[in-house]
């Protein structure tokens, strides 16, 4: 191999090299905007609608995990984002609180008047 040759594939390699850094640096900066957008949604996330909302009914069985009670509130229009209903919940005190009931909620209402109301006794829950 000529000189030159080796001259042209050190080049070759350090660019590529800087590519692939640039790559991963762009990566880590998009991968770090969206937790950041993800974590500050958890603790500010709007109602969908403003009040007076509209009302809907959700049914909740207890066999039924955080993500499928998130799943159905976003179905029903209820709120923007089952994923982020699921962190929401994890995090609030009202984890594993989540009562069998069938519920009257709001579009109106925040994910955590949601989930305090389908937490409450039994005689404190709508209807």
């Amino acid at each position: 191999m000529s000189n030159t040759s080796r001259i042209v594939m050190k080049i070759v390699s350090g660019v590529f090299s800087l590519l692939v850094l640039v790559l991963v640096v762009v990566g880590l900066i998009r991968a770090g905007q969206w937790a950041y957008d993800f974590g500050y949604r958890v603790y500010t996330e709007s109602p969908v609608e403003s009040a007076p909302g509209t009302d809907k009914t959700v049914t909740v069985t207890s066999d039924m995990s955080a993500k499928e009670i998130g799943d159905i509130l976003e179905e029903k229009g209820l709120i923007h984002d089952a994923t982020l209903f699921v962190a929401q919940l994890k995090i609030s005190s009202y984890s594993g609180e989540i009562k069998s009931w069938t519920y009257t909620l709001n579009t109106s209402m925040t994910a955590r008047d949601m989930m305090q109301i389908m937490s409450a006794e039994e005689d404190t829950e709508s209807e």
